[in-house]
């Protein structure tokens, strides 16, 4: 049988989520609740109803296909209640100018390994291969294990990135499919942790050691976002643990980015980033990466 899952894209041609030229499949669902987080989109396992305001054209189509009332227009102008809305996707199909999308669906498990098999050439000649990302993809511990085993048959590079927010049952179970894990490491700071993600760091610390005791390759990725996490006590903290866990292979720095802000209101979500300000300029990110190096941090 055909094992399913939830996920919200496959992008082929990805360069920064692992080595060479990579297939990134992103996997829905998040444990975290990071106030800088990029792919609002991920956070949910269910599909979710996008409505893009700019493109809508106010013609209500959705309004007439709607069975729930959803879809409303008043004084000419559209807009969406979605209290009232099932996410059945007929919407979707009516609307001549994309201005609707489903985020979001269930695939099997051969269908991605079929996308990822069309880059195979790709793969072998930049030493590339298949990322597994999300959201969060050990939420969904047994569709990321059938995928992973029939990936690696398919022979398959694999790196798995994990926020690290999971049972060591479901991140041991996957250890030997895996070339490479991606680790997020979102804060140091206990407390600070908790306020910017929802959840404490030290299940993840304790997963990042164990994953590191076992062998296992592991780059770490900080998401480095001005006002936040972007302090000398964070960084010793980065330093520390690459000190106390000298086998991780290196450090990715990845710079804040403003992309979430227009997700959150397509999406219908509530609030807004907390972590707001233009991203960092180029001198300001190799700042950071010289911090690093000068407490003895290994950056790729």
């Amino acid at each position: 049988m055909d094992t399913k899952g939830s996920i919200f894209d496959i992008q082929r041609f990805s360069l920064h989520d692992g080595p060479g030229i990579r297939t990134t499949v992103f996997f829905k669902g998040c444990p975290l609740r990071c106030v800088w987080c990029h792919n609002p989109e991920s956070i949910a396992r269910s599909p979710e109803l996008a409505f893009y305001h700019d493109k809508c054209i106010h013609c209500g189509a959705c309004v007439a296909v709607c069975e729930f009332g959803a879809h409303v227009m008043e004084n000419s102008v559209h807009s969406l209640k979605r209290d009232l809305c099932v996410v059945c996707g007929k919407c979707v199909a009516e609307c001549s100018v994309s201005a609707l999308e489903l985020i979001g669906r269930e695939v099997g498990v051969d269908e991605i390994i079929s996308e990822a098999l069309k880059d195979v050439d790709y793969y072998k000649s930049s030493s590339g291969g298949l990322t597994v990302s999300g959201g969060e993809p050990l939420m969904q511990p047994v569709f990321l294990k059938e995928l992973l085993s029939k990936a690696r048959s398919s022979g398959l590079h694999i790196c798995v990135e994990t926020c690290g927010y999971t049972a060591w049952t479901a991140l041991n179970s996957i250890i030997d499919f895996v070339d490479i894990f991606l680790f997020d490491i979102k804060e140091t700071d206990p407390v600070l942790h908790k306020e910017y993600t929802g959840v404490s760091n030290e299940l993840i610390l304790s997963n990042l050691r164990r994953l590191h005791d076992s062998g296992s390759k592991i780059i770490l990725r900080l998401p480095i976002i001005p006002r936040y996490n972007d302090r000398d006590d964070h960084f010793d903290g980065i330093s520390g643990l690459c000190k106390e866990l000298p086998d991780i292979v290196n450090v990715e720095i990845m710079p804040y980015h403003t992309l979430g802000e227009n997700k959150i209101s397509q999406l219908g979500h509530d609030g807004t980033l907390r972590a707001t300000s233009e991203p960092p300029a180029k001198e300001q990110v190799n700042l950071w990466k010289k911090k690093l190096y000068d407490k003895g941090v290994k950056l790729n």
